[in-house]
């Protein structure tokens, strides 16, 4: 390999991790798959993020469970705490090309730390295990464990993101929670099978960028996988169907730098079983479309997304899951809607204060249970946002969020109201190390 072309391969992949620059890029292309030229068998990368966060830890006001700690105002994956510092991801991967000759791409990576992918914080994930075959520029086809085609935010990779959580219509909606139960029985907490999604599956994939586009660059992926998220086997004999496609005009740029304007629509359907019902399952359907503008200086994005069946749904009373009401007569449990509806949208944007400074700014809201006025409840958020880029490695984020909710088919007094208005509002501190 020449000098010319190994700088070129470290220049792209550290474009993909380096925080900081510019977000319309294809990640189908960034994350499965290396560059044809300059490429190495062996590529060592990986991030870890220290967090500190902080919130009222606001009381539940109202119910069986008044005066405990209400669940949304705890900080994940435990809920014991509404303050905290956190190695809150260390993540370690190596990829690059198959010796041989054949055009054979490989990703594999492990996290570490105190997160929903290690729950504890003390166990080793999986989180990556890919291989890519080039078959021409215009079909590759990906098997094994990573991102489905889906929305911007859960596609972009984490130390990528411009804010310290993703919205909630995205975190709710993609990174599932799979569950035995409704959560009717009250003296089940109603635990998860392992850890969320984290926006993963296992599966096959085929994906390209059609040829011909002159400045517009059109991209499509179709895959087909377990639906049950990282290091699990399927548990059914259902399979999710994932379809995504985008068109960007490109005006500069190259890799995760890319400035541009992207189009971008998804859709994704498949089957889940609980234990003690309908063998046939319930039917899990998620859809959405989103715009993201990226210029050398400033960003502004949206997404609208939709969701139909196996919609979370809280827990009972706000409480912990697990935590026993004041009466000890029943337990907390994680609540479902196997044939709910849902729906969320984002409107956000960025403006480059300095060569190495941020400020972001955004906007989100998130309906569910809307087939029921007794179900419904609604959540919005603000997030202010500030990023400095200390040099290519080094970055430090501040975030401050002010959150609400409602039920707003219930009245203003009902209990339900009550409790959603004791939701507090967080700050998130990180520091991010990229290699």
């Amino acid at each position: 390999m020449t000098d010319s072309t190994r700088m070129r391969a470290l220049a792209l992949g550290a474009a993909l991790l380096a925080p900081g620059l510019a977000q319309a890029a294809n990640w189908l292309l960034l994350q499965g798959s290396e560059p044809e030229q300059g490429t190495r068998a062996l590529r060592p990368w990986g991030f870890a993020q220290l967090a500190y966060q902080r919130g009222e830890d606001t009381p539940i006001p109202v119910g069986g469970w008044t005066g405990q700690g209400m669940a949304a105002n705890r900080l994940g994956p435990d809920k014991r705490a509404a303050e905290r510092w956190q190695l809150h991801r260390l993540r370690l991967g190596v990829r690059g090309r198959v010796p041989g000759g054949a055009p054979l791409d490989y990703l594999v990576a492990v996290e570490a730390g105190d997160n929903i992918a290690t729950r504890a914080g003390d166990e080793l994930q999986l989180i990556d295990a890919s291989l890519s075959y080039r078959i021409d520029p215009a079909l590759r086809l990906r098997l094994g464990q990573f991102k489905p085609p889906g929305s911007e935010e859960a596609l972009r990779p984490a130390p990528r993101q411009p804010y310290f959580a993703v919205s909630t219509a995205v975190d709710q909606l993609l990174n599932e929670t799979f569950l035995d139960h409704d959560g009717s029985d009250p003296l089940d907490a109603n635990a998860p099978r392992g850890p969320r999604s984290l926006y993963h599956d296992i599966g096959a994939q085929l994906f390209g960028v059609l040829p011909g586009g002159g400045p517009w660059a059109h991209s499509y992926a179709l895959m087909l996988g377990n639906g049950n998220g990282v290091a699990r086997l399927d548990n059914d004999n259902h399979k999710d169907l994932y379809l995504y496609w985008s068109s960007e005009h490109v005006e500069g740029g190259r890799g995760a730098a890319r400035q541009g304007t992207k189009l971008f629509g998804w859709w994704q359907q498949g089957r889940r079983t609980l234990d003690g019902a309908d063998p046939g399952g319930h039917l899990r359907t998620r859809a959405g479309a989103g715009v993201i503008h990226q210029a050398a200086r400033w960003r502004l994005s949206g997404e609208y997304l939709v969701g139909r069946g196996m919609i979370l749904a809280g827990s009972d009373g706000g409480a912990v899951p697990g935590s026993w009401n004041n009466a000890a007569t029943r337990i907390a449990g994680r609540n479902l809607l196997p044939e709910g509806e849902a729906a969320g949208w984002y409107l956000e944007g960025g403006w480059r204060l300095a060569p190495r400074t941020w400020l972001d700014l955004r906007y989100d809201r998130y309906d569910r249970g809307t087939e029921s006025a007794a179900d419904h409840r609604r959540f919005t958020t603000w997030t202010l946002g500030l990023r400095y880029r200390i040099d290519r490695h080094w970055q430090v984020m501040a975030n401050y969020q002010w959150r609400a909710a409602e039920a707003p088919g219930l009245d203003a007094r009902a209990d339900a109201n009550r409790l959603l208005a004791a939701l507090d509002d967080r700050l998130a501190l990180q520091l991010q190390f990229v290699d």
